[in-house]
């Protein structure tokens, strides 16, 4: 079996397994938040995973929160930041139309309350227009109270250029977050170099147990909880920690960690799996062919025949990919992510996307390639639209 959903969800990662079973052996368990000294034992090891993080993710430690993952994360950072009924002078949301479900039903909730949603143009090749960003920030900055576009797409793996947006965030001085979920652990990230006042983390995305995440703020005085409890997290998250999730995450950070110099293999590895299938079917269409993406995610497409059949054939043969994203992948349609890019449904209904990890070798996109053109050759002979 070929699991090429890593971008949906990633199976534990090695290290993490290992961890997992002299764990769960060994104990101990208890509130970390408890005086005992087994209490005490667990918190202590729980700072020293946010010690450890902070490390690996360029920020200080009283600059990570730890929860459930980035779905709270992201209405944390929107209801910390946001009033339910905007101000004249700050009622403006600038975003992308490339966002996750998450950011989008945030926006969504806002503008219901008052919030006027500006949307930054996003070019063909899946980049959002920086252009199109400063002439709204050049019209519409000083009445802007967030602006949030993510670091790296879940569909289709291109990257943002998320730096130079926050650079136009802080000569605005608006408040800027960035969707980091599918960009941390796929990928090198430093907090304190890439001019974002809020990252995301989902543990399930980088081999950890799911459940678990982080926060990311410049400025965790400016957060405010959006669950209530015990005052753990400093007060800014309520509600006891998991703390074996979250020793799982700095587990798994610290794994990428130490294999991050595979990332130009597995780029090379992508590189050449997209030239072979395209040189066999020269109709294919690579979204973001010419834009930087992350090493292992692939999205391409075959106009005319439709990307669930294509996975159903995949899945007879024991590769496991998705057509979209997890939370859009039973939408036969064109994603809006996609039309976002001016992509038309004739390529967009036929997506599928591979999304892999690290530990990618050469025998898992030449399986791939192998059962994508048997795919391929069965459905051209019945085209679906």
């Amino acid at each position: 079996m070929i699991y090429a959903d890593f971008n949906g969800s990633a199976p534990l990662c090695n290290d993490v397994s290992k961890y997992l079973v002299k764990r769960l052996q060994d104990g101990p368990y208890a509130n970390p938040n408890s005086i005992h000294s087994l209490g005490k034992k667990i918190m202590f090891g729980m700072e020293k995973c946010r010690r450890s993080l902070a490390k690996t993710l360029g920020c200080e430690t009283n600059q990570i929160i730890f929860n459930s993952g980035s779905s709270e994360g992201i209405t944390q950072i929107f209801n910390s930041l946001l009033q339910e009924n905007p101000s004249k002078e700050k009622n403006i949301i600038i975003t992308s139309g490339i966002e996750h479900s998450a950011v989008v039903q945030c926006c969504e909730k806002y503008q219901a309350t008052g919030y006027n949603i500006l949307t930054i143009k996003t070019r063909e090749n899946g980049v959002v227009d920086l252009g199109h960003l400063e002439e709204l920030l050049r019209e519409n900055g000083k009445r802007t109270a967030l602006l949030t576009v993510m670091a790296a797409n879940n569909e289709n793996g291109i990257i943002q250029p998320f730096q130079e947006i926050g650079k136009l965030a802080q000569k605005n001085n608006i408040p800027y977050f960035s969707d980091t979920t599918q960009y941390i652990g796929k990928t090198q990230f430093n907090f304190s170099e890439s001019n974002l006042d809020y990252a995301v983390l989902s543990s399930h995305k980088i081999g950890a147990l799911i459940g678990s995440g982080l926060i990311i703020a410049k400025d965790p005085s400016k957060l405010v909880p959006l669950v209530l409890g015990g005052g753990q997290e400093k007060g800014l998250r309520g509600g006891t920690q998991n703390y074996i999730g979250i020793e799982t995450v700095a587990v798994a950070m610290d794994s990428f960690e130490q294999n991050k110099d595979k990332l130009k293999q597995v780029n090379d590895l992508r590189v050449k799996f997209e030239k072979n299938i395209r040189a066999k079917f020269p109709e294919l269409v690579i979204i973001g062919d010419d834009s930087p993406r992350l090493a292992s995610t692939t999205m391409i497409s075959y106009p005319g025949i439709h990307g669930q059949a294509v996975q159903i054939e995949l899945e007879s043969q024991d590769v496991f990919v998705t057509t979209s994203s997890a939370c859009s992948d039973n939408k036969p349609e064109t994603s809006r992510v996609l039309k976002a890019m001016g992509i038309g449904d004739e390529v967009g209904r036929g997506v599928i996307r591979i999304s892999l990890c690290l530990g990618t070798t050469p025998a898992i996109y030449e399986k791939i390639e192998v059962a994508l053109e048997n795919a391929y050759n069965k459905l051209i002979k019945i085209k679906s639209f």
